[in-house]
């Protein structure tokens, strides 16, 4: 059995707790939090459960072998980085760290020790984003661009931009669902609350290929969306997380090139450049829930000695991105190469 630690018991430590109480394999030894009402919560619902407010009080415990940090983002870097060199195997909450310094001092620890670095990029486990992956992989085509929306009125936060609380989590899907790597981001956005950081953004990716990925993501809409448009050269793909049955929808729809593309003329373009309309599909989906798909795996890592799905590394390059795209908000949309983007952070 592999002890496990909460660390945090506020929006999502609750969920880390149920799950993890659930999990085979895994066995829930203590939940820590500065707060004393959630503690009772925790006491009242898991009276099991060691409470503590004390984290060294968690990394001096030898019954935990595994700490799943769900704290706000600033703590992170700190809380992991002391677990890591106590000898703990880390979950640790999107985005892993403030920057990619820190990720990367993160990932080397954890290295370093062969420890088990866990990024908690909850949609890369859910049926309908694995689906969307094997879609690429099979059937898709090349793919043309990746288009996605992530709006609702709320919740503001005080101290990260919307990108580092909504894009967070089309990055990391992106990163996973993708054949490519993007090499450069520019960002526009806006703070409409003085003194608070954007609450609105636009990101574009750029890859070496031709592919290119949109991101819009805003605390200011009148509805709440999540949706995606993936296009290849044979299907597209049409993902809404809201949808309660078919998340997602399989077009067989595009363009087919026919003709000479060496004559010239508007006849000859339109020769070229045809449509292509056929049926739609909603494939069937796993529905597991996502976050126990997620701490089975990373329990089994541990056990195995294995790297999950979003390990340090795949957290790394998502904290990459946003750092960068933080720096083309500050300079107007100005494009930031990734590489660049690593050299001043």
């Amino acid at each position: 059995m592999i002890g496990v630690a909460v660390v945090g018991y506020g929006y999502w430590g609750p969920n880390l707790v149920r799950n993890f109480w659930e999990t085979p394999g895994a066995r829930l030894i203590s939940v820590c939090d500065l707060r004393k009402d959630r503690l009772t919560a925790v006491q009242s619902r898991y009276p099991a459960v060691q409470i503590t407010d004390e984290f060294e009080e968690v990394l001096r415990d030898s019954r935990v072998d595994a700490v799943a940090i769900a704290t706000p983002p600033a703590a992170h870097f700190k809380l992991a980085m002391k677990a890591l060199m106590a000898g703990k195997h880390v979950l640790v909450e999107k985005p892993m760290a403030a920057t990619s310094d820190e990720a990367r001092r993160m990932v080397e620890e954890a290295a370093r020790r062969r420890l088990v670095l866990a990024v908690d990029h909850t949609f890369v486990h859910t049926g309908a984003v694995r689906k969307m992956r094997d879609l690429v992989e099979n059937g898709l085509g090349d793919v043309y661009y990746y288009d996605s929306v992530r709006v609702n009125l709320g919740l503001f936060q005080h101290d990260v931009s919307v990108i580092w609380d909504l894009a967070v989590h089309d990055l990391s899907i992106m990163d996973y669902v993708l054949p490519e790597r993007p090499v450069a981001v520019s960002a526009t956005g806006m703070s409409h609350i003085t003194g608070e950081p954007e609450n609105i953004a636009y990101l574009n990716l750029f890859f070496d290929s031709r592919l290119i990925a949109h991101i819009h993501v805003n605390w200011l809409a009148p509805v709440k969306v999540r949706r995606t448009l993936i296009g290849g050269s044979r299907t597209m793909i049409l993902y809404d997380d809201l949808e309660p049955s078919e998340k997602i929808k399989v077009y067989d729809k595009g363009i087919t090139l026919n003709g000479d593309p060496q004559r010239n003329g508007e006849k000859v373009y339109q020769m070229l450049v045809g449509y292509r309309t056929g049926d739609m599909y909603a494939p069937h989906l796993d529905v597991t829930e996502a976050l126990a798909r997620e701490l089975r795996q990373f329990v089994d890592c541990i056990e195995r000695s294995e790297q999950p799905i979003a390990d340090g590394h795949a957290g790394l390059r998502v904290v990459r991105i946003l750092e960068a795209a933080s720096q083309a908000l500050a300079q107007r949309g100005r494009v930031i190469e990734l590489e660049q983007a690593r050299r001043i952070a």
